[in-house]
């Protein structure tokens, strides 16, 4: 996934306004219901902001966003506040399955405005 620093004011087909960056607080998770579906939200020290599923895909529950957040190498994680498996934030890519088949996580590309604005590249599934 690629995420983009800025992205400027004007629209942009496909990217949706989710929220003000200054309702995300750094490595701390927050969901959003976009067009019906649960996104997790988290903002890194680095000022960048990722978004994935907000569903466990081990468990079905919607708690991601509840999930602890950390690094493996140079990978930013999350794990799990159910089973604790590890998942990679820049491509939902499940790091650590505690013995399972690795699932992933969907992740969309995000990005913050220069006004502030947490947007996501949305595209509903198909």
């Amino acid at each position: 996934m690629t995420l983009l620093d800025v992205v400027t004011a004007e629209p942009r087909t496909g990217w949706l306004p989710v929220c003000a960056v200054g309702d995300l607080e750094v490595e701390r998770g927050r969901a959003a219901l976009v067009e019906g579906e649960q996104v997790a939200l988290f903002l890194l020290h680095s000022g960048r902001v990722h978004a994935v599923s907000n569903r466990d895909p081990y468990s079905g529950a919607h708690v991601i966003a509840r999930g602890i957040v950390g690094t493996r190498q140079d990978a930013p994680t999350v794990a799990s506040p159910m089973y604790k498996q590890v998942f990679d934030l820049r491509t939902g890519a499940c790091l650590d399955a505690q013995g399972k088949e690795p699932t992933p996580l969907r992740v969309w590309p995000a990005a913050v405005s220069e006004d502030g604005l947490v947007l996501i590249q949305w595209k509903a599934l198909a």
